[in-house]
């Protein structure tokens, strides 16, 4: 397995760990690693835990320098390499674990939005969309990712506004399902695997594609609908058309 992504299995147990020796940018390099990690997992696991070996960081999002460079295919591809990922993820037959120590900025959380049960450490990082703080609107991908597990209040406040949450905040929120202290997670987390392990998995698998297919199918069609170069473009000289204020 390529150096950004650690693949660890045991006991029937995948641990897809995330380790570029930095803060885990989701460049495309990095994200097509975790696709081919998953794609793994599928084969040889009945379980996945997604996790980072970062202190206080699962994940600083998408690569900004690429956006900033300006190259429009370079940030097209890792945008849409980002769409895919979540959506496979979405689709996993099997139960996915996210465990959240440290800040989740955007394709973070996304990936953790995308997992079945998501377990998190308080601490003094954050989650959410925070892409209209920064000058980027969340892509539709991610908002209709998002409609599927958050509550509407919460959705309208992070998607529209930027805001972040800290770990209780993100569990009120619909972003996480348990938060346990820092030194509690490991405990957690076995005892989160000891009762996937007792759920019949075909019927998991089922479930799974009955409840999160109308958000699936909405996923696709953002992706072919925005997520072109055609679409990229329109969307830059709509942005640029726009008079700033002096």
């Amino acid at each position: 397995m390529p150096m950004g992504v650690n693949y660890e299995l045991k006991d029937g147990v995948a641990r897809i760990v995330l380790d570029d020796g930095k803060v885990n940018v989701m460049s495309t390099t990095m994200l097509d690693e975790i696709g081919a990690a998953f794609d793994r997992a599928e084969k040889e696991a009945e379980i996945v835990v997604l996790c980072s070996a970062r202190p206080g960081i699962f994940s600083a999002g998408f690569d900004l320098k690429v956006f900033a460079a300006g190259d429009a295919a370079k940030s097209l591809d890792m945008v849409r390499a980002g769409a895919e990922l979540a959506l496979q993820l979405m689709s996993f037959p099997h139960p996915i674990i996210g465990v959240m120590e440290g800040h989740a900025f955007p394709m973070g959380t996304f990936l953790l939005l995308a997992c079945d049960v998501r377990l998190g450490a308080r601490g003094p990082h954050r989650m959410g969309l925070n892409e209209v703080a920064i000058g980027i609107a969340p892509p539709s991908f991610a908002i209709e990712l998002a409609r599927s597990r958050l509550h509407p209040a919460w959705l309208s406040r992070t998607a529209a506004l930027g805001e972040m949450y800290e770990p209780d905040e993100a569990l009120t929120a619909g972003f996480l399902d348990r938060v346990v202290a820092p030194e509690a997670i490991d405990r957690t987390l076995e005892e989160t695997i000891a009762a996937l392990r007792a759920i019949h998995k075909p019927s998991h698998a089922t479930a799974k594609r009955r409840l999160r297919q109308p958000a699936m199918d909405a996923i696709r069609v953002a992706i072919d609908r925005e997520l072109t170069m055609a679409a990229y473009e329109a969307s830059n000289r709509a942005r640029t058309a726009v008079a700033m204020p002096g």
